[in-house]
């Protein structure tokens, strides 16, 4: 069963919703377009390895994004999966090209064909995954489950190379297509071997009730203010900012596109990058100073609810 799904992380929400709302000369909108294109990266690559990992589904209990806290520091998993006997750590790696494992040096390198670039060592960050991991379960007094770690990588394409002692990555290092069949064999070892058979779906509802979302702050990493965020609705066809409100919709004056709905992301960003709640007036100014009939019917058909002593709109 999978308990918690994979959605698109907080981060990069923010991010793609922020870098079209920014001057074009805003400071730190190079590196903010630079850090979208790696989280989304990261994101298509755990979304290739969730396709594998869904046909242990029906077996396993699978807990996706897991954010859990260990002596006052965060750690974050890709996926736990926990099986019969014992609990697994994928850590998920979406790299383009050849990658090589230097197992003295512990680095690892990434040739593209157009630049070599280095990374953290993948089998270095999941061990300590999986420390922290273990540290959890023993405060919730489960010491005795088995904790495995390996790192999948998600591109099929992609060539592996090992400076070093191949032994060593290959018992932790796969595509993303053999993660299925490593983890129940692995599991049925561990059976076999006497491991006590797991309550998983209770371990997972405990992992979960702990769990919660990373996030950032984007003034402290970008310098963005609610104030740097431009108003508008923003063209699902072109990506103009500042379609104009139409009988029953929203027109572009560039493409000509026309949308019913092209408001709702709109909302959505405000609500995501200036403020958690949004009233008649900010809205209607948002939006781009449409009448305020207008904004209370968009309103009330937006699946917000309303705060009445607070006069605003919330999400649920």
């Amino acid at each position: 069963m999978i308990l918690q799904n994979r959605v698109k992380p907080l981060p990069l929400q923010k991010l793609d919703a922020a870098i079209p709302r920014l001057p074009p000369q805003f400071r730190s909108l190079p590196k903010m377009k630079e850090d979208a294109k790696k989280q989304q990266q990261g994101y298509s690559g755990e979304r290739k390895v969730d396709y594998f990992l869904d046909n242990l589904a029906s077996m396993y209990t699978i807990l996706r994004d897991v954010y859990l806290q260990d002596n006052s520091k965060n750690f974050q998993i890709d996926t736990g999966l926990i099986a019969n006997h014992s609990i697994f750590i994928i850590d998920s790696k979406n790299y383009k090209g050849t990658i090589t494992f230097n197992t003295t040096l512990k680095q690892l390198t990434r040739d593209d064909g157009k630049i070599e670039a280095g990374f953290e060592y993948p089998p270095t960050q999941v061990e300590n995954q999986k420390f922290h991991l273990q540290n959890w379960l023993a405060r919730h007094n489960l010491e005795h489950i088995p904790v495995k770690a390996y790192v999948a990588i998600a591109d099929p394409s992609t060539i592996v190379k090992v400076d070093g002692d191949e032994e060593e990555i290959a018992k932790v290092v796969m595509h993303g297509a053999a993660v299925p069949q490593m983890i129940t064999d692995k599991d049925h070892e561990a059976g076999r071997k006497g491991a006590k058979k797991l309550q998983d779906y209770q371990i997972g509802k405990m992992i979960l009730r702990e769990c919660g979302e990373f996030d950032i702050d984007m003034f402290k990493r970008y310098g963005v203010r609610p104030t740097d965020i431009l108003p508008g609705v923003i063209c699902p066809n072109c990506g103009l900012r500042g379609m104009e409100r139409v009988y029953n919709g929203w027109g572009c004056k560039k493409c000509k596109c026309f949308s019913k709905n092209a408001h709702m992301k709109a909302i959505a960003d405000y609500l995501l990058l200036v403020k958690d709640s949004i009233t008649n007036k900010d809205c209607a100014w948002f939006l781009g100073k449409i009448t305020r009939g207008t904004t209370t019917r968009i309103l009330k058909t937006s699946g917000l609810l309303y705060d009445k002593q607070h006069r605003c709109w919330r999400k649920e």
